[in-house]
């Protein structure tokens, strides 16, 4: 091959389409492992449920507040198309959550590319590749970020071209992407922040009619995007009560600890879990304001650069860090925050910063030196990439199933609470309802006040026939919700097993105190009293069941020989 040749190859492979192309083909083959993982934890309540699988449902998803787990109503439609493609099979979905992540790193590399930032591959490939990504591209239900992500990226790029050219049609297409971003997932609210901190770095100063004006309409939209998911979260989904009773200065420092946590998973990824230990926040101590410390000390440090020396790109990357970090570190409530201050989701945006920075530092470092330009770099950059990819690779596996994932969620964290009452519950169906109750009896033990715990193990307890440590495992949960009917129908069967019908009459009456119309109630109730012989009290417990859901074949058919036995 002659030296025309080998300048020919270099230049195809130097060119941003064929390595934008090599992002994508190496972040498939990382996740190939999640094509084969099957549905998670909240992947059913994501899903598509069947009643808003018609067209009607399409509607209410972006019409009814609570039709959705969380109202994210672009997400929602496009699981409701998924549906439609692939039914309730996995691999579909997973397919679509690797291309939009895929997707998203090339749009990535290719705004770096339009920064003429140092080491754009790098840094998009490290970002498609690292294995903290692994929770968002591998767990279905986060198709909120791969998604979002993507038109994120995409409007930031769409930006840049308007900022360039002032052309209004590149203007109003960031502002309609930004829009479908916040449908997806009100996370990318920073954006119109961190596109003010590309410019200041981008020219060394922010002018304020031509940076800062054609912005405000996405910082009003950013805005008015994040309250309303604040709002939602409170209101439809539990961001509330004792575990939210935090004051401003122990949400400072868990977002200062935050901040230092993410940046190490970044740097030394081990041990990722799907649930974190959740911190105890004591202002009371001093070693808690050792991160609250640091985290002043580099800020001040990339203050100081860009002031005196004009090197803005410390201070640029950490703001944007702490930005797209922000709605995550604290000072908003998310239900998360129960068990975990930290999810290795909550960075799936914000790493870029630090990745770019990394890959900055590794490509100057490098090209300081000619050889190592042409014979390191690739080197360098290949061990690099292929040491998260295979870490990736290796991650997915944990999502393989849900048994697998909360084990080894177990694994890492003994006291998620969570995992063992989840673990518990699948091992109770499935029939290992001795182990499942060790753990569900460590879910209570870890959370004493939680009343569905307490349910859960005395449903366990019950299908093994323990009726009396099931009976106080009942009464321990109606303590704490009183007014549970479906609490109150289960521990009526289990008292009925138990032959203390009396008692089991007086809570399933109970029940339907609380929820006149709950079905089920009626119907047990009903089967209940045909085995006392009293025929006339179950002939009006089923004329409720029939009138309620008149589609009940069992209760119709149960009805018509009540009523045919009174009649003789």
């Amino acid at each position: 091959m002659d030296r025309a040749d080998r300048l020919s190859w270099k230049r195809i492979f130097q060119s941003a389409g064929l390595r934008g192309g090599l992002i994508i083909v190496l972040t498939i083959v990382a996740y190939l492992p999640a094509m084969r993982a099957g549905f998670v934890w909240d992947d059913d309540a994501h899903v598509t449920k069947p009643e808003l699988r018609s067209a009607h449902g399409l509607v209410e998803i972006w019409t009814r507040l609570g039709a959705t787990q969380q109202y994210y109503p672009l997400v929602h439609s496009v699981f409701w198309i998924e549906h439609r493609l692939w039914g309730n099979s996995a691999f579909g979905y997973h397919l679509v959550n690797i291309l939009l992540h895929a997707v998203g790193a090339f749009v990535l590399f290719q705004i770096l590319l339009r920064l003429k930032i140092p080491g754009a591959l790098l840094a998009a490939g490290l970002f498609a590749l690292h294995p903290v990504q692994v929770e968002s591209v591998a767990w279905i239900s986060e198709l909120k970020n791969t998604l979002s992500g993507l038109f994120f990226f995409s409007s930031i790029l769409t930006y840049l071209n308007f900022d360039e050219t002032r052309n209004r049609g590149s203007y109003l297409a960031s502002l309609v992407l930004f829009l479908f971003g916040l449908m997806c997932k009100t996370v990318i609210a920073p954006l119109p922040a961190v596109i003010l901190a590309l410019l200041w770095w981008k020219r060394g100063a922010v002018r304020r009619r031509d940076d800062v004006a054609p912005l405000l309409p996405f910082f009003a939209l950013g805005m008015g995007a994040g309250f309303f998911t604040a709002w939602v979260e409170r209101h439809f989904i539990g961001a509330h009560g004792a575990e939210f009773q935090l004051s401003i200065l122990q949400r400072g420092l868990i977002a200062a600890r935050d901040f230092w946590f993410y940046l190490f998973k970044l740097f030394w990824p081990a041990k990722l879990t799907f649930i974190y230990p959740r911190w105890q926040i004591n202002a009371g101590a001093w070693s808690q304001y050792v991160f609250l410390l640091g985290l002043a000390l580099v800020l001040l440090l990339a203050l100081n650069l860009a002031l005196r020396k004009q090197r803005h790109g410390l201070l640029v990357a950490a703001l944007i860090f702490l930005g797209l970090l922000f709605p995550a570190l604290g000072f908003f409530n998310v239900y998360p925050f129960v068990y975990s201050f930290v999810a290795d989701h909550f960075q799936y945006l914000a790493c870029a910063a630090p990745l770019t920075l990394f890959a900055v530092g590794v490509t100057i470092g490098l090209d300081s030196s000619a050889p190592a330009k042409t014979f390191l770099r690739p080197a360098i950059y290949g061990a690099l990439l292929l040491t998260v990819g295979v870490l990736s690779w290796r991650q997915c596996h944990d999502y393989r199933d849900i048994e697998t994932l909360w084990r080894t969620t177990l694994a890492r964290n003994p006291d998620c609470w969570i995992a063992h009452n989840n673990l518990g519950n699948r091992l109770s169906d499935r029939g290992q309802i001795s182990e499942g109750i060790s753990h569900l009896r460590e879910a209570v033990r870890l959370q004493p006040h939680d009343g569905q715990y307490h349910y859960n193990l005395a449903t366990a307890l019950a299908d093994r026939r323990n009726f009396p440590e099931a009976f106080t495992e009942f009464r321990h949960a109606l303590s704490e919700l009183p007014d549970n009917a479906e609490i109150r129908n289960n521990f009526a069967i289990a008292l009925a097993k138990a032959g203390k019908t009396d008692e089991a009459i007086a809570e399933f009456k109970t029940a339907l105190q609380i929820k006149p119309d709950y079905v089920k109630g009626h119907y047990n109730l009903g089967n209940l009293l045909v085995r006392l012989r009293r025929p006339g009290e179950a002939l009006l417990e089923f004329r409720k069941v029939v009138e309620l859901n008149p589609d009940f074949a069992d209760a119709k058919k149960r009805l018509e020989l009540l009523e045919a036995q009174n009649a003789d």
